[in-house]
């Protein structure tokens, strides 16, 4: 048994890393470790969904072993991870195991005649870098980079002992609100062009008018804190392709635009005539936010 191997413990980046096994016409296997994810992930497009199971719920990191040794038995082609915290530690822990190549958060990858070939952005996104790695090899591919398919696996569950090592000592849930930002059709993102966090409610009230998700620059989500990092749009956050994206208080360097490159349509609102986001937007407004944004909900509701 030869084939594409994906992993990720988001199910809806696991169905498209295996909607991209689809696309590359090879024999496509699911592998997770939540047993409820199972059903979901069994229409996503993939041949077999494996199903690891053991302990008392230990965290993907603890199957690391057990995962190495179901695609060495598998004469497994690739392995391809979802670039997500665990996602990542885990892809580097398989790939060292096997002595495997392996390609971390690439921005593009294709796999044909035993060879993968990928790009990654380096130098803050200013460079576009291609590397061909040999079958069998790992890659950690970010959120939407991938089309999702549709078609019915079967599921199979194997008994497996994880690394007891690796233990959850607390557990905190992570309070989401909104569709997945990979998924939205209109975002409305924001930049540190806003003066205080509660000024984010100028671009809330947007996005309620216009059916939007609201998304970010990486200040406005790691330096000020301002929302949480899943709605962080850029060079080591999300890739989005939205039908609308509309920039607002944002001046688009080129680690935030990586992120947009797939939009279909990028509006931008910028005081700053000059900053770089009109340089990539289709359309542009100069003007303060404070002013523009309450017209524009106006105009939409």
């Amino acid at each position: 048994m030869t084939g594409i191997f994906v992993y990720s413990d988001q199910v809806s980046l696991a169905c498209e890393l295996a909607g991209f096994g689809k696309s590359a016409g090879a024999e496509t296997h699911v592998v997770t470790t939540d047993e409820a994810a199972a059903t979901e992930l069994k229409s996503c497009g993939a041949d077999v969904v494996h199903v690891l199971r053991g302990g008392d719920n230990p965290p993907p990191e603890a199957f690391a072993g057990a995962i190495a040794e179901l695609l060495k038995g598998a004469a497994a082609e690739l392995f391809l991870v979802g670039a997500t915290v665990r996602g990542r530690e885990l892809a580097a822990s398989v790939a060292g195991l096997l002595d495997w190549g392996m390609a971390s958060d690439v921005s593009g990858l294709s796999y044909s005649g035993g060879t993968l070939a990928i790009e990654r952005l380096v130098y803050g996104g200013a460079v576009v870098q291609r590397e061909t790695l040999p079958a069998p090899a790992v890659a950690t591919v970010p959120a939407g980079l991938c089309e999702p398919a549709n078609g019915s696996a079967t599921v199979e569950i194997a008994d497996v002992v994880p690394d007891s090592r690796v233990q959850v000592v607390g557990t905190e849930p992570i309070v989401r609100q909104g569709t997945s930002l990979a998924e939205a059709e209109r975002i409305v993102s924001v930049g540190m062009g806003f003066n205080q966090r509660e000024d984010l409610s100028l671009a809330e009230d947007l996005a309620a008018a216009l059916g939007a998700e609201v998304g970010c620059s990486r200040g406005v989500a790691e330096e000020r804190e301002w929302l949480p990092a899943d709605r962080y749009i850029g060079i080591s956050g999300l890739s989005v392709k939205p039908q609308l994206y509309l920039a607002v208080g944002l001046s688009g360097q080129v680690q935030h635009v990586v992120g947009i490159r797939e939009t279909k349509v990028v509006v931008a609102v910028n005081k700053d005539e000059k900053a770089p986001i009109f340089k990539v937007c289709d359309y542009g407004i100069v003007g303060d936010l404070y002013t523009v944004l309450p017209q524009l909900t106006q105009a939409f509701n």
